[in-house]
């Protein structure tokens, strides 16, 4: 990752005063995902013009679940929610990219690989990232954070489509 970078990126741990914030960017999160759901209940609005809430209970009670907010030049400009859930049924795993975003505005200029490299770094470890079969930009985007860490070794990646997932699965380690 460029110094220049890694200079401006912030990764801080939210906290239970933060989860308004945290709700109201999953909002946006959900809204971006929602074209993905044509065919599906979910994804729709309420009357009150919001999307559900996302449950972020364990986000607050369970160490393994751990809730970022992310910042560029100390302006919040997203969040990635980490957990231990494994997509594929790994047995062994330390972490998952469980949700990751970043504001549009901020997007295709190295702020997400940015920040998805400071997160790795920050947790070593064997990781999981899942991308939705619909989300195939997203799948780019991981391939290139994943792959242009310098602390990143044993990649695999897995095309997978049965009860537990749809999509692809990246495993790899860091540190």
């Amino acid at each position: 990752m460029p110094d220049a970078a890694v200079a401006r990126i912030a990764i801080e741990r939210a906290t239970p005063a933060q989860r308004v914030a945290l709700q109201n960017l999953l909002q946006l999160y959900i809204h971006d995902f929602s074209e993905q759901w044509k065919d599906r209940e979910g994804g729709e609005l309420n009357e009150d013009g919001t999307f559900g809430d996302y449950p972020l209970d364990a986000y607050w009670t369970d160490a393994r679940h751990i809730p970022l907010l992310l910042r560029w030049d100390s302006r919040l400009v997203g969040f990635a929610l980490l957990d231990d859930h494994s997509h594929g049924g790994a047995a062994e795993l330390d972490r998952n990219m469980a949700e990751f975003f970043v504001a549009r505005k901020h997007r295709r200029g190295g702020v997400g690989r940015a920040a998805a490299q400071a997160i790795f770094s920050a947790y070593p470890g064997r990781w999981e990232a899942a991308v939705a079969r619909r989300n195939t930009g997203a799948l780019a985007f991981w391939r290139d954070a994943v792959g242009t860490h310098p602390a990143v070794s044993e990649i695999e990646e897995r095309d997978v489509s049965d009860h537990r997932w749809d999509g692809w699965i990246l495993r790899f380690r860091v540190g």
